[in-house]
């Protein structure tokens, strides 16, 4: 954060600040001086030196303070750590050095450490609510890095080694409506004008790198001259085509303290033209980081001005077509803005939500990058989310961007294992795969089965269909944030190796859902079918003796809770009637047949009668099309057993559960090709072949511009 709290936190300046070369030299003046006009990096020498010559102990603690300040306004953490460590053991008497410590401590992760230094500055402050919001802040940025299988650890995070160099480089910003070209600032060796005094490094310029081919960004090189200068520049935006970039610049002169200021300037061929200060600056308010809308006509960007809420804020300008001319400045209000600093702001493209950095609300440490989103009314009244780790850090993170809708883009941070001071990093969510995978098979033998029509259904109104091969496979590509339901369907066509005549539908429905699924994920529903044989069994229909009465048995028995429970020759039926319902276009026959027993005559009589009494009650009391059904008796023409078979048998109870099988009602498909004239019209489901990439369909590309 070294260019950050230098670009805009800092007076930009250069002052006629001498140093008396008498040996009675006032080390602490000098270095006080120093410290006033925020030239950090000479101060932390100078108040090295004062410290020997001190002897007052509050004077001695004091230097130690701003010692410890000093190398934190530079993000020297450990220097800062180590110095303000020394001044609560010197006694310094101010408790807001137990709240720097505490921040420091932070911004190096060692949380459990800060949350103790923010409770000794709650004790000795108790109305400052940064001592309790340090705690909670630390408590929060544990949970966060340690999170798992979590939306936001789902963010790719990488350094863009290629761009960065062992100096700062930081707030990038695209330069085109393709997101081919790059901005961003940097201190790196080769930047014009002097050392900068307030931290020790090279003023800050503007560079461009260019996306090629191969999606790899060229060697950064520098702007034009005209925006180039010995001054610092930094932290660009550029507007939707391209021609029009808004930067912050600080001017320098000598004996003056000058405040950085937003400029803008317009593309002449390649190049751009000189800038132009913006009319709503002061020239004793520093302002910075600009950020355009969309539409070009909405300004956002830091200031410290009259009537904000505490340290630096966030503020907004309206272009006024009439005056050809920025309006006066608005602040965002207490939502994004408060007692802290906020910083660097970024408007999507959607001209909704609002990306920017603070120090203040609850986050890791240092810098953390939040969003917010206006209301139907325009204010930004939604309460600031942070982005969480990866995207933040125990560092500082600001200076973000987004490529358009995309989850994906570019941002800045100084946090550990970084290349330079610092480091633009990129970032990307990367798309999640889940896949629904299946086997359809048969009940027998466990063949596969093809030609089954597999439903798939999804919340988002997705319908697709997908008819198995040879292997009865099935494989459908699902969406993020999508519940499902799957069916199997089928028709005269769905067979098997052994099965040919068909298999029956049923209502097995696979639930899943990819809500709530941070992690790519294979699906598995495997569906097993029926097959339709020349004479399909169902529970047996048990009738009155010698009768075609449908009869409750009552010597039947469910032993699923070893309690006795009459058998109905309704519920029988009543899984007929289910297959009918799940089977809508089949037309059964249903057959019944007697034992052996008894005169042919009469046995054929009691088959029929007994078959048309099962139509009958699917008819009557089930309200099944009497289209769908037909009945034929067999008497005991079509024995599964024969006579000579149940005589060997050696009991009686054996010889009679042989005669009993030989009693039985069957039925079997006799056409697949139903349809229900008298049904009410109804939006049949329209399922369609799922297309390859069609599971991301709604993800269009932006290639619109704003008019």
């Amino acid at each position: 954060m070294k260019n950050l709290r230098r670009l805009f936190l800092s007076t930009t300046a250069i002052l006629a600040f001498v140093v008396s070369a008498s040996a009675q030299k006032n080390y602490l003046k000098d270095a006080d001086n120093a410290y006033a006009h925020n030239q950090y990096f000479n101060a932390i020498e100078l108040y090295k030196q004062a410290y020997t010559k001190v002897k007052k102990a509050d004077a001695k603690s004091k230097i130690l303070y701003r010692t410890g300040d000093s190398y934190h306004k530079i993000n020297d953490l450990k220097g800062a750590e180590t110095y303000y460590q020394k001044a609560i053991k010197a006694k310094y008497a101010d408790p807001i050095v137990y709240l720097n410590l505490a921040d420091v401590l932070k911004a190096q992760q060692k949380y459990p450490e800060a949350i103790i230094e923010y409770n000794n500055y709650k004790k000795l402050a108790p109305s400052d609510v940064r001592g309790e919001n340090g705690v909670k802040s630390s408590e929060l940025a544990q949970q966060w890095k340690d999170a798992k299988n979590t939306p936001e650890t789902r963010i790719k995070v990488e350094n863009m080694v290629l761009l960065n160099s062992k100096e700062s480089d930081f707030s990038p910003a695209y330069a085109d409506k393709k997101y081919t070209s790059l901005i961003f600032t940097s201190t790196r060796q080769g930047a014009n004008g002097s050392i900068d005094v307030t931290n020790g490094q090279n003023h800050s310029d503007l560079y461009e790198a260019k996306l090629d081919k191969n999606g790899k960004w060229s060697t950064p090189a520098q702007l034009a001259t005209t925006i180039v200068s010995k001054m610092n520049e930094a932290s660009v935006s550029v507007s939707r085509k391209g021609d029009v970039m808004f930067m912050t610049r600080c001017p320098e002169a000598k004996g003056k303290q000058l405040k950085c200021q937003i400029y803008v300037c317009k593309k002449q061929g390649p190049s751009w033209a000189e800038p132009e200060l913006l009319n709503f600056n002061i020239d004793t308010v520093a302002f910075a980081h600009p950020s355009i809308n969309i539409k070009g006509d909405v300004l956002y960007f830091t200031s410290k001005m009259p009537g904000g809420y505490g340290g630096a804020d966030i503020w907004m300008s309206t272009y006024d077509k009439k005056s050809k001319s920025w309006g006066q400045p608005v602040n965002l209000g207490p939502t994004v803005n408060t007692q802290g600093d906020e910083m660097y702001p970024f408007i999507a493209e959607d001209d909704k939500t609002l990306y920017f950095s603070s120090n203040y609300h609850l986050g890791m440490g240092g810098l953390d990058i939040f969003k917010t989103e206006k209301d139907a009314s325009g204010k930004f009244s939604k309460a600031p989310e942070n982005l969480k780790y990866p995207m933040n850090s125990a560092g500082d993170d600001f200076g973000i961007i987004y490529e358009g809708k995309k989850v994906k883009g570019y941002f800045t941070s100084n946090r550990e294992g970084g290349k330079g001071s610092d480091d633009i990093y990129s970032f990307i969510l990367p798309p999640l795969f889940f896949n629904l995978n299946g086997t359809v098979v048969s009940a027998e033998f466990n063949e596969p089965v093809k030609n089954a029509f597999i439903h798939l259904k999804g919340s988002n109104g997705d319908m697709f269909e997908f008819k198995t091969g040879d292997d009865g496979k099935y494989n459908f590509k699902l969406k993020e944030n999508t519940t499902y339901e799957v069916t199997v369907g089928t028709d005269k066509n769905t067979v098997s190796k052994t099965f040919v005549l068909g298999f029956l539908a049923n209502k097995d429905m696979g639930k899943l859902t990819t809500v709530d699924e941070n992690e790519s994920k294979d699906f598995v529903k495997d569906f097993v079918l029926t097959p339709v044989k020349a004479e399909i069994r169902f529970p047996a229909v048990l009738y009155a003796l010698g009768k075609a009465e449908l009869l409750v048995d009552p010597t039947g028995t469910d032993k699923s809770n070893d309690t006795r429970k009459p058998l109905n020759s309704k519920d029988s039926l009543n899984f007929l009637y289910q297959t009918l319902m799940d089977n809508p276009t089949i037309i059964v026959e249903l057959q019944s047949h007697t034992d052996s027993r008894g005169s042919d005559a009469k046995n054929q009589i009691l088959s029929e009668a007994r078959a048309k009494s099962c139509v009958d009650y699917l008819v009557n009391e089930k309200k099944v099309p009497i289209e769908r059904l037909k009945f034929k008796g067999w008497g005991e023409k079509k024995l599964l057993i024969t006579d000579a078979q149940i005589a060997k048998a050696k009991t009686k109870e054996e010889k009679e559960a042989l005669h009993q099988k030989n009693r039985r009602t069957v039925f079997r498909i006799v056409s697949w090709d139903y349809v229900d004239p008298n049904a009410p019209k109804t939006n049949k489901p329209v399922y369609k072949p799922q297309v390859s990439g069609e599971e991301n369909s709604e993800e269009l590309p932006d290639n619109t511009e704003a008019q």
